[in-house]
């Protein structure tokens, strides 16, 4: 296990030059590695094992099993709440009395492995997007300046190209943060999304599951309905007709055991915690974007809570000569200098933006 699931550790490596936020690393890296390992997990434990057995009489046991995982298991929902051992012989398993009606079949588990995988694509697809569009520009033009570790003359004379690169492309930035943002919306929207498929794929029984897990102790005890077992049945019932010696058809009734729900129910028990704990991040995230687009007078606090060793005075001077792309480099180049660099180039930088406004004003 530890083989199989140690290339997944090189989604976890420590990026000296970060171009996205935290919720969106939440998002996109570990959400990511959570589906592939969960993917992975569920794959190991249905190729190698047995993941499902079935008790029946006349017929070769691997024949029924076999037959019974490519096409699929049932059971009966009004027998869930019957009593253990005395009406029922496990949660759902009744004799069906040839009513179809009343069956509830279980088809899912064959595709669990597959859908996490997807799933996990899906949650890569904004960073892959973002990657793609960002092109490495802040690690151009940070150009090793955030260990600091280098030669006094070397660091000015980076100092100054980073300085001559934020004045020459002043205001040339806001399709950048806004591109950027619109990856951080397309997180929302694919946690959204992917819960609704969820739900679907476990026939609406998904979107309360969590809720109903966390209620099952409250419940009386003659009305407990236990929701892992209901979504994830461990027994089911399945169906084989075989021809006789006389060529009549006969139906043998067999129990199925689906060792493979016992880790299906806990792998998506804590999606769902993951996925809604998820969704309030990533709302609590655009609603913040929002404010720093709506709200300019929060920008400077921004800028100086990124480093305090920066003057409050140079925040507010730089955040009011530039537009919103403008800042957003700016808070970006604040996660990734060194703090002193970073306080040098927007002292620096607050003195001569001004003066070559003036100038540009002049020559216009």
């Amino acid at each position: 296990m530890y083989k199989l699931l140690g290339g997944l550790k090189d989604y976890f490596k420590w990026q000296e030059i970060q171009t996205d936020g935290a919720v969106f690393r939440l998002h996109n890296v570990f959400t990511t590695v959570l589906l592939l390992t969960c993917s992975l997990i569920i794959t190991a434990t249905q190729y190698v094992g047995n993941p499902i057995s079935c008790i029946v009489n006349g017929i070769p046991t691997h024949v029924v099993n076999t037959y019974c995982w490519i096409s699929s298991t049932f059971t009966m929902p009004d027998a869930f709440r019957r009593q253990v051992g005395l009406e029922v012989a496990h949660p759902g398993v009744a004799n069906d009395f040839n009513n179809e009606d009343a069956k509830k079949y279980y088809t899912y588990y064959q595709w669990v492995c597959f859908v996490l995988f997807f799933q996990a694509v899906a949650c890569y697809t904004p960073k892959f997007l973002w990657d793609a569009i960002e092109g490495g520009l802040l690690r151009t033009i940070v150009m090793g300046l955030n260990l600091g570790i280098c030669r006094e003359e070397e660091k000015c004379a980076k100092k100054e190209i980073l300085i001559g690169y934020l004045l020459k492309h002043l205001k040339r930035h806001k399709m950048y943060a806004i591109r950027y943002w619109i990856c951080e919306a397309l997180c929302l929207v694919n946690i959204v999304v992917q819960l609704w498929v969820m739900n679907k794929f476990f026939d609406g029984e998904f979107l309360s599951y969590g809720w109903n897990v966390m209620q099952f102790s409250e419940q009386p005890q003659e009305q407990r309905v236990d929701p892992m077992v209901y979504v994830f049945p461990r027994v089911t019932k399945c169906i084989f007709h075989k021809y006789g010696a006389s060529g009549s058809i006969q139906k043998h009734d067999s129990l199925c055991i689906l060792p493979l729900n016992i880790v299906n129910e806990k792998t998506y028990i804590f999606i769902w915690f993951w996925y809604i704990i998820l969704a309030i991040m990533l709302v609590g995230l655009l609603l913040y974007r929002a404010m720093i687009i709506f709200m300019p007078s929060i920008r400077p606090r921004l800028l100086n809570a990124k480093n305090r060793m920066m003057p409050r005075e140079t925040a507010q001077a730089v955040s009011r000569k530039v537009d919103l792309g403008d800042w957003w480099i700016i808070y970006m180049l604040g996660q990734n200098l060194d703090p002193i660099i970073f306080k040098d180039v927007m002292t620096e930088l607050a003195k001569r933006i001004e003066p070559d406004q003036k100038e540009r004003k002049q020559l216009n």
